[in-house]
């Protein structure tokens, strides 16, 4: 019986000792964080050819920054800010990715040894989240912030030691979780007065509703006073699909859906540009470029041309419906499709009496319609080159980006 006892007691400390241990790896290691958090996943997907302006999100599992080199936050933190290149080539990064060390180490490797000197970064994505905390009270009471990116003071300046001009993309009116925090702000339906719906099931924000227009500014100001050089706004429009006839668009005797949008432009541009003079690019569909009218969402290339200073068309040639410029599939002929959508912005932009270097176009780098090699990514930037714009931004949803194709330079 003793013999079994001693058995039984040793047996009882080598438990105790393991759990001990593991305790210690769990406070001490990546385990507490795969253990103690949810992983998450993200519903979006890339979009679909009729909707030529959602660029998507990565479609793999999203990583939160779960060994961010950068614990503390700094006492006596300067904020800086770069001189926008005269020759931006930047990539797209999404918040998750941001935040996550790893990933994103890799892509600011290839920023350093090619031809790019910036990035894009989330600051609120099309799912109306903001990717970092921010002090501001007022943000804080909506509780749309989240923690994506875990030190953003701290990625900024290695961005900025890296002398990579940080651009914040803010999605503006396409906002499911604000609408159905304050519905009130949301677009309506005409036949109920409900929140209307596309038809995927997501809410936009009324672009002529003034807290809209201060949530926007608050959000654009506070990321500008963290150390983003220049703030990108995306889905400043009406919605692009759905039952469009039940919108109500809140027009006023006399005025249309592009005078709604412009007016938010007056209003944005005219607080960021009255005190900071605040650097501002605005997203807009690439056929902007080539068509006349709104095409029903409120956007108009020669409205938008005052209030930006640089206006980013989203010419990805997989976005073009068949038989555009007589191709039937346009991703197959990517030189083709960005020659004539930049013609067009040309002869816009000169008409209004600007310069071309407002023009900054959004090329493709993921596979839809055509698998996008180097080659054709390449065309694409011949295109832009060949129209004497030196400026571009590359997007991938997935944020995988073709190095192959960009002239390597070494900067350092």
């Amino acid at each position: 019986m003793n013999q079994k006892g001693n058995k039984g007691k040793a047996l009882i400390v080598w438990i105790a000792l393991l759990g001990f241990v593991f305790f210690v790896l769990y406070l001490f290691s990546p385990f507490k964080y795969i253990l103690g958090n949810k992983v998450e996943y993200d519903a979006n997907v890339i979009p679909e050819i009729e909707n030529i302006e959602d660029k998507g999100f990565p479609k793999n599992e999203k990583e939160a920054s779960t060994n961010d080199e950068y614990k503390d936050q700094e006492v006596n933190r300067t904020v800086s800010h770069i001189e926008t290149p005269e020759k931006l080539k930047a990539i797209y990064i999404s918040s998750w990715v941001a935040g996550t060390t790893s990933f994103r180490d890799s892509l600011i490797k290839i920023i350093d040894e090619t031809e790019l000197n910036a990035v894009v970064i989330d600051i609120k994505d099309s799912t109306g989240k903001i990717s970092f905390q921010i002090e501001n009270d007022d943000i804080k009471n909506i509780g749309s912030a989240e923690n994506r990116i875990r030190n953003i003071e701290n990625l900024i300046d290695l961005l900025h030691s890296k002398n990579i001009y940080i651009i914040g993309r803010i999605s503006v009116f396409q906002d499911p979780y604000l609408a159905k925090l304050k519905p009130e702000w949301a677009i309506k339906k005409i036949s109920d007065g409900k929140v209307w719906q596309d038809r995927k099931g997501l809410s936009f924000l009324d672009p002529t509703n003034t807290n809209v227009h201060k949530y926007i500014l608050a959000i654009a100001q506070e990321s500008y006073n963290l150390g983003f050089d220049e703030i990108n706004l995306d889905y400043i429009r009406y919605p692009s699909d759905g039952n469009m006839k039940d919108i109500n668009y809140n027009l006023k005797q006399g005025q249309n859906r592009s005078d709604n949008i412009e007016s938010f432009f007056k209003y944005i541009s005219g607080e960021l540009k009255k005190d900071q003079n605040i650097p501002l690019s605005g997203d807009l569909f690439g056929l902007t470029t080539e068509v006349t009218d709104d095409m029903g969402i409120g956007q108009l290339w020669q409205k938008a041309l005052p209030y930006f200073d640089y206006l980013c068309p989203m010419i990805y040639p997989s976005h073009y419906p068949s038989g555009h410029a007589g191709y039937s599939n346009p991703a197959s002929y990517p030189y083709q499709v960005i020659d004539r959508a930049l013609k067009g912005a040309i002869a816009k932009t000169e008409q209004a009496g600007y310069k071309i270097s407002k023009i900054r176009p959004w090329l493709q780098d993921f596979d839809m319609g055509a698998k996008y090699t180097k080659e054709l990514v390449r065309a694409q930037i011949k295109a832009t080159n060949d129209n004497k714009i030196e400026s571009w931004m590359l997007w991938d949803p997935s944020n995988k980006y073709t190095k192959e194709a960009l002239i390597i330079d070494k900067k350092n």
